[in-house]
């Protein structure tokens, strides 16, 4: 007699949980962020400001958030690569618009133009990597996204017009989600 095989079935997601990811991405994600950060920021000690800065924008942030964002993606299961890239987007746009907000209410930054490309920038770099898991090559496209967080970041405290810069590195990191997402299937995700 053979044994039965356990068979999950695929999940779609629903409203729900997109939600629930968005709210992953407001309530876990930007936590984790700020936790990480006080942790990391110490070793900055004795460096000029502009060193300190240049390093905790530019080198820790790419890490400390890319990670923070795909967190809440590694529960899942019964997935489809392309559910997975899509709940990475709610996570990637609820930590944006945290961001955003925080950017304009606690550091009088406006809205237009330069908060904006952040709020399209992270759902695109989250997925970039939500596609490393679902392509069962979590650290490459990780590494992908750390890299476009990396410029766009250099960018921002190193050129004095960032905005038209950043509108490019933006864009690549949404092309790319795009051209990944097509790559997708609903496909489920196994184990092995």
């Amino acid at each position: 007699m053979g044994q039965k095989e356990c068979v999950m079935p695929i999940h779609k997601p629903d409203s729900r949980e997109f939600l629930f990811f968005f709210l992953c991405g407001v309530i876990t994600s930007v936590p984790i962020t700020l936790f990480i950060d006080n942790l990391a920021n110490p070793l900055l000690t004795g460096l000029s400001n502009n060193a300190a800065t240049l390093i905790s924008v530019a080198l820790f942030a790419p890490f400390i958030e890319e990670f923070s964002k795909i967190f809440p993606l590694y529960y899942r299961h019964g997935e489809t690569q392309r559910s997975v890239m899509q709940l990475a987007l709610a996570v990637g746009f609820g930590f944006g618009l945290v961001e955003m907000l925080t950017y304009v209410s606690v550091y009088g930054i406006g809205i237009l133009p330069l908060r904006l490309t952040g709020l399209v920038f992270h759902p695109a770099s989250a997925s970039i990597s939500a596609y490393g898991i679902a392509a069962k090559k979590p650290l490459q496209f990780y590494l992908l996204a750390v890299l476009l967080h990396f410029a766009n970041n250099f960018l921002a405290v190193t050129v004095t017009l960032p905005v038209s810069i950043s509108i490019l590195v933006v864009g690549a990191a949404v092309w790319i989600s795009w051209m990944l997402y097509h790559r997708t299937t609903e496909k489920f995700i196994s184990k092995d």
